[in-house]
């Protein structure tokens, strides 16, 4: 029988062990999660407040990437699961303390279509310009990676940089477009300008070749569950073997042995045939450092960003004062401190009565940072503020609830996909030792599933 740990019980571990049941229910495979704290699930909790769903962590997925809905269907949640209001989908920009939509036609920041665009008070007429300009681009090989600002910057200038590239990413990422990679985080865009050399020309060739089922709705954008994202791992712990979770237990150290790892927790030490990491790069690195250290040090190196989820509940007065839509993002040169809010009770059916409004407002990287050491009353006055100077809105919330995540949110540096490939061919040293979770190849729900899913593949292949 192949003994395997798993360390880390966020979405990625549970996954692996969820991929790990049938065969230990064959007899074939043994397994132990390892989780620190006294929950399992990480980031993925929810709320129920006064009829509202209030996420502390993810509010939903990507639905183009299904790895998470498949594993809802897999565990009886399929008709559990909702789709974003899209036909209300509305964005805004805050540009000069306005609240300005993003036109029709943007697809992430490329425009695609002329009539919007060149109408929307969201650009200066030299950004406009550039935009048209851009379309004459030629195909370019990439002599190496770049940051997400450069490549945007190039294209389309600094103001499209200020204005969407780094507020979309923020809200994604936590991180700075400055910083942050285009191969990693962006491949599409890397392939487009090297095919194309026109972003624009290349996102309307790709909208033309796309399929269009007859009488098929168009798919939403994004996917939640009815009671919120918490209802997948509390879903999927329960079909696990119990005896096989240990909560409230920090695993110190894993050390290679006798064809084998031998795995330190507590007092308590146990030989396994492979383990699983499923935790924080930096969390994994410190596991290794003792027996690891090349990797260790690869896997340190990966840099992560804290963030801070603020919920707040309204009455009816506030949802019919608020704009259509899903609500807005604010580029950091607006001089405030919040990086994005969601009016939740337009983005998703089910998350509030219909007398109340609920408001999600997001800090993250610097401007989390700064307020980290502030009381959660603080924190609810900055926004309430911030809120006032934004919206107009003057109201004080029926409830507000805090929520702080540190150093949760990896940050894919320029030199990225070098890294991992470092990381890849130390990794193949140690057999039996597979990597999951956020810190890799995608930071979303359905890639941290799939993380967890390829590294139980991986050990068993092993």
């Amino acid at each position: 029988m192949i003994r395997i740990a798993i360390i880390g019980g966020g979405i990625s571990g549970l996954a692996a062990a969820f991929a790990l049941e049938e065969p230990r229910r064959a007899g074939a495979v043994e397994y132990v999660l390892y989780e620190s704290s006294p929950h399992l699930g990480g980031v993925l909790r929810t709320e129920q407040i006064q009829g509202c769903i209030v996420e502390a962590g993810p509010d939903s997925f990507i639905t183009e990437k299904p790895w998470a809905a498949d594993l809802c269907r897999s565990l009886g949640l399929g008709g559990e699961l909702i789709g974003s209001n899209d036909a209300d989908r509305k964005t805004y920009i805050l540009v000069g303390g306005r609240l300005i939509e993003m036109p029709d036609g943007l697809m992430f920041m490329v425009p695609t279509k002329i009539i919007p665009t060149g109408l929307s008070p969201l650009f200066s007429w030299s950004t406009k310009l550039r935009m048209a300009r851009e379309l004459l681009h030629p195909p370019r090989a990439a002599d190496g990676d770049e940051s997400v600002a450069s490549m945007v910057e190039r294209h389309y200038g600094p103001e499209m940089v200020d204005r969407l590239a780094d507020p979309l990413l923020s809200g994604v990422y936590g991180g700075e477009a400055a910083s942050l990679s285009v191969r990693a985080v962006l491949p599409r865009f890397a392939e487009m300008e090297r095919t194309h050399g026109s972003l624009g020309r290349a996102m309307l060739a790709a909208r033309k070749k796309m399929p269009r089922p007859a009488n098929k709705p168009t798919p939403p954008l994004f996917t939640s569950l009815k009671n919120g994202m918490q209802q997948l791992p509390a879903t999927l712990a329960p079909r696990l073997n119990q005896a096989s979770l240990l909560t409230s237990t920090r695993v110190q150290a894993i050390q290679p042995q006798a064809g084998g790892w031998m795995v330190s927790a507590g007092f308590r030490s146990d030989q396994f045939d492979a383990v699983i990491l499923a935790v924080p790069a930096l969390a994994a690195a410190q596991i290794l450092s003792t027996c690891c250290a090349q990797l260790a040090s690869e896997l340190s190196a990966i840099q992560y960003s804290s963030s801070i989820t603020v919920g707040l509940g309204y009455d009816r007065e506030v949802r019919q004062s608020l704009p259509p839509g899903f609500g807005f993002l604010v580029p950091r040169s607006e001089g405030k401190r919040l990086l994005a809010a969601t009016f939740v009770h337009n983005k998703f059916p089910h998350r509030a009565p219909d007398d109340r409004a609920l408001l999600r407002c997001f800090f993250a990287g610097s401007n989390a940072e700064n307020i980290w050491q502030d009381s959660d009353e603080a924190i609810i006055t900055i926004v309430r503020n911030e809120l006032q100077q934004i919206l107009g809105l003057r109201s004080a919330p029926l409830f507000a609830r805090v929520y702080k995540w540190k150093s949760a949110m990896a940050q894919y540096g320029v030199g990225h996909l070098e890294r991992l490939e470092r990381i890849e061919r130390l990794q193949k040293q140690f057999p039996g030792l597979a990597l999951a979770g956020n810190g890799y190849r995608g930071i979303g729900v359905p890639d941290c599933v799939r993380s967890g899913q390829t590294a139980v593949q991986q050990v068993l292949s092993r």
